[in-house]
């Protein structure tokens, strides 16, 4: 999630509020690379054989229809057919600052308000964050429904065994799961965890930008740690088999929900300072505490994540991790469609897989990484 959305306010006066989200999609949701995307035949070959798995895509946020292809952004449907990625984490964005940093943001105002409202989005989402979060899942469900079978939404262990079976007879079948990015997005009532599990919701991250009242976040102005309600939060979350998700998480944050797991926790889209030293990125010791948990660790493909344009850097960062605490405890995790550039759209995936490759992973290894361990965390932690 990037600095694009102040561009709302400011040209909203001028320009019609769908054509604005448009062009404000287009800028903040392009690729260094565009497609189509060429990879090696040993590449393409393996690749063809993988279930592919994305712990991280903010699609939602944007009025894109996802069963259309389209030229802008990174993720539909279309596109996850031609990467041969099946399986996605569909994560939902309620609530971004202006002026957002990755140091110190202040909770001070809401720029997704604009965009809610120059897409047409219901009255409800304009002020009222679990409204808003309620509406994006409303509209994955749609997606499910128009699909007639070709997407699916993953809710059970048992939704997801039977979704890997059937994609052996018709590998074009692509499923997701849904996510949120910081429980700001209760509108400060545990309850609305119980509302959102009901709608299909079964990952959720403390925090975002901003420090809330359940913990604090690595970009906020105190970085605390759980408050008593966000102790409260992690075992609902735990009793109700939902998954909690670290990324953004303040080191006190990370610190306690790990002692406190009794089950798999994963950080959704990140680096690692082991290759790219920024505030952004997790320690060696963050990552091996996920990995302690039996969690996985989804590497982002933006450059303050993996400090690099390209599949190669996002290969390095996935070695590191792999070397640091165990090749079964890293997975992707791209972040499309929240306000950064990566190097390609999710028809480019491929390209990871040859640089795996090219990293010295081999094609067991290459399973996992690619989708082989988040499909392990969830058939262990959904219901």
């Amino acid at each position: 999630m990037r600095l694009f959305l102040p561009a709302i306010a400011a040209l909203s006066v001028s320009l019609s509020g769908c054509t604005l989200a448009a062009m404000v999609d287009e800028a903040a949701n392009a690729s260094f690379q565009k497609g189509p995307y060429e990879v090696s035949e040993h590449a393409r070959a393996l690749h063809d054989r993988l279930l592919v798995a994305d712990l991280h895509a903010d699609t939602l946020l944007w009025n894109r229809e996802m069963d259309e292809r389209h030229a802008i952004g990174h993720v539909d449907l279309p596109r996850m057919e031609e990467g041969n990625v099946g399986l996605q984490a569909f994560t939902i964005v309620s609530k971004v600052p202006s002026g957002i940093n990755e140091r110190a943001t202040p909770d001070r105002d809401d720029m997704i308000t604009f965009l809610a409202m120059a897409q047409g989005w219901p009255a409800e989402t304009w002020g009222v964050l679990h409204e808003r979060t309620l509406y994006q899942a409303r509209r994955l469900h749609e997606v499910e429904k128009r699909s007639n079978g070709r997407f699916r939404i993953i809710r059970t262990a048992d939704d997801l065994r039977r979704f890997i079976e059937d994609r052996k007879a018709d590998p074009k079948l692509s499923a997701g799961f849904l996510g949120i990015e910081g429980a700001h997005a209760l509108s400060g009532n545990l309850r609305n965890v119980l509302a959102f599990h009901d709608a299909g919701i079964r990952m959720m991250a403390p925090t975002h930008f901003f420090d809330n009242d359940i913990a604090g976040s690595q970009h906020g102005m105190e970085k605390g740690g759980l408050t008593d309600k966000g102790r409260r939060m992690i075992k609902l979350m735990e009793a109700k088999k939902m998954i909690v998700d670290l990324a953004h998480a303040s080191e006190k944050t990370i610190a306690e929900v790990t002692a406190m797991a009794t089950r798999p926790v994963v950080v959704s889209h990140t680096g690692v300072r082991g290759t790219c030293e920024n505030n952004r990125n997790l320690t060696d010791k963050q990552v091996r505490d996920v990995a302690r948990t039996g969690g996985v660790i989804g590497i982002a493909y933006f450059p303050l994540a993996i400090c690099g344009e390209d599949a190669t850097a996002v290969a390095k960062a996935i070695r590191y991790t792999a070397d640091l605490v165990g090749v079964e405890h890293v997975a992707l995790g791209s972040d499309y469609d929240g306000f950064v550039k990566t190097p390609f759209d999710t028809s480019g995936v491929p390209l990871v897989t040859e640089a795996l490759l090219r990293e010295g992973f081999n094609d067991e290894e290459i399973a996992l990484i690619m989708g082989g361990n988040v499909v392990r965390v969830l058939l262990s932690a959904l219901p």
